[in-house]
């Protein structure tokens, strides 16, 4: 199973990105599918996530900027981004797999290697 995360780079604040995560070798078609960031020196820290049937969750730093959706037949996930901020710039991770609460990355099974997010003041 991989998970190839992509679209990252530098942006200025205020700018807009999107990141898309596609998955390959088995379908998540019925599980959850997130994105994590991590910041140097920062610990991994939950953005979204979304379920089946389209039921998101935001963490609130990024609620009313980011937009998460998902393309089952493509088995792909997407983060789009906007308004960004210094504060974002991070590793963005997607994960899936879910096996308990969403907002832990150690409940994802699946992760893929990150996508570098840059957002210059």
């Amino acid at each position: 199973v991989q998970l190839q995360a992509s679209g990252g780079g530098l942006v200025q604040a205020g700018g807009s990105l999107r990141l898309s995560c596609a998955a390959s070798g088995r379908t998540f078609g019925s599980s959850a599918m997130a994105w994590f960031r991590q910041a140097p020196g920062k610990e991994r820290e939950f953005v979204a996530v979304i379920w089946t049937a389209d039921i998101t969750s935001y963490a609130g730093s990024v609620k009313g900027r980011f937009t998460i959706s998902r393309d089952n037949a493509k088995n792909a996930v997407y983060l789009q981004m906007n308004s960004l901020k210094p504060e974002d710039t991070a590793i963005y991770l997607c994960a899936t797999d879910l096996r308990g609460d969403y907002y832990y990355s150690a409940n994802y099974n699946y992760w893929g290697q990150g996508t570098l997010v840059t957002v210059s003041s």
